[in-house]
């Protein structure tokens, strides 16, 4: 079950270290060289040791603490994973087209709108209430919302185990690497286009061999503004700091 994390764990050069390290009240964002990564917080049960420690080690160590159970650490090493992978010397090296501008608004890559008509008249599972999700599938497919905690129509996350082999299309939030949920989500959606969506999504071609047909994620471009965002001293959307993406194989 650990394959794809060693994956994303031995993609990342051995000489790349963490050189900033902001663990804020909802994010976490780890730099190395020129590259910025960042992740959501997720609830976990303790500060973890690792924050205390963590400056100047080797960024593949950090990346480690994506397998803790302990999914504050979890979120620590998610950021890691994305200092590499989502930097954007390495993005660009991935064949990923990156805008001259440090903010660009790239609708073309919001897998919400890009797939409405793929999705036309199949049976799609979406894990998580994204934004507008409801109004832009809805009317053309037919729509399962799968959540860790349901809402009103919702269905719980158990229901996967029936709903992701029956799927056409499935629509996976990032958060899953951090649960460990991944994995086995992958196994049950083996029939469906699968796509991995989020701002903390990594952008890691190695995971297209763990049956994930897209990954929508994004690249930070401006490391100090990002730095602003997540420590708190600015009130603004991370995205103002860099440029939504996708990668397909």
């Amino acid at each position: 079950m650990w394959e794809l994390y060693d994956a994303l764990i031995e993609g990342i050069p051995e000489e790349c270290l963490v050189d900033e390290f902001i663990c804020g009240t909802y994010a976490v964002l780890i730099r190395s060289g020129n590259g910025c990564g960042f992740s959501h917080v997720l609830p976990g049960d303790s500060l973890p040791e690792t924050m205390k420690k963590s400056l100047h080690m080797p960024l593949k160590k950090l990346a480690e603490c994506i397998k803790s159970w302990n999914f504050i650490e979890a979120s620590v090493g998610m950021a890691a994973i994305n200092a590499w992978y989502n930097s954007p010397a390495t993005a660009v090296g991935n064949g990923i087209a990156l805008s001259n501008s440090l903010y660009s608004e790239d609708r073309l890559n919001d897998p919400f709108i890009a797939y409405q008509n793929v999705i036309k008249n199949k049976k799609v599972a979406v894990f998580g209430h994204f934004p507008y999700i409801e109004q832009l599938f809805q009317p053309v497919c037919d729509l399962t919302i799968i959540e860790r905690e349901p809402k009103d129509g919702d269905y719980p996350e158990a229901a996967a185990e029936y709903i992701l082999p029956e799927s056409d299309f499935v629509i996976l939030s990032c958060s899953s690497l951090i649960y460990k949920t991944l994995p086995r989500m992958l196994e049950l959606a083996q029939n469906a286009y699968v796509v991995v969506v989020g701002p903390f999504t990594p952008l890691a071609p190695k995971l297209f061999s763990f049956g994930i047909n897209d990954l929508s994620g994004f690249v930070v471009k401006d490391n100090a503004d990002a730095a602003r965002i997540v420590s708190g001293l600015e009130r603004r959307a991370i995205y103002i700091t860099g440029q939504k993406v996708a990668i397909k194989p």
